[in-house]
């Protein structure tokens, strides 16, 4: 596997060390600790380990470095819910360059849209999770980021 490539993964099935490195770097970056060797203390974990793991491990609204996404969605097949969809990206300055859409099967519409977010007013995590709250999305999954 090419060294450069990053993978998205789930929170759920990470080993703890991890997330205590995001702790970590979470504390220090918001000034509750005063360095490295007291906010490793707090959450329980080596100096080596925070110093090991800190420049491989990050939230995905830190690590959104790339230019596009793609996600793939099932949505109701009702009046004006991908219009609402595209609105929200539109609205926090996402750019749509590719959308493809399905028939609707049994009212549910299979979708896939790219878009690029180099320039959204948001983190990416807080995007996904409105896109996901709307009416009408039924499931909301990130194919790719690039």
């Amino acid at each position: 596997m090419d060294k450069n490539k990053y993978l998205v993964i789930s929170i759920d099935v990470l080993p703890e060390v991890f997330v205590k490195v995001i702790e970590a770097k979470e504390l220090i970056k918001t000034g509750a600790v005063k360095g490295i060797t007291e906010a490793a203390k707090k959450v329980g974990i080596s100096r080596s380990t925070y110093y090991k793991y800190n420049d491989h491990v990050f939230t995905l609204k830190e690590g959104a470095i790339g230019k596009k996404v793609t996600i793939s969605l099932l949505l109701s097949h009702e009046s004006g819910v991908l219009s609402n969809f595209l609105k929200i990206i539109a609205n926090n300055n996402g750019n749509v360059l590719t959308i493809s859409q399905d028939s609707p099967i049994k009212g549910i519409a299979n979708a896939t849209i790219t878009f690029d977010i180099s320039n959204i007013n948001c983190t990416f995590y807080d995007l996904l999770e409105i896109l996901k709250d709307l009416e009408g999305v039924k499931r909301l999954d990130l194919i790719a980021m690039e």
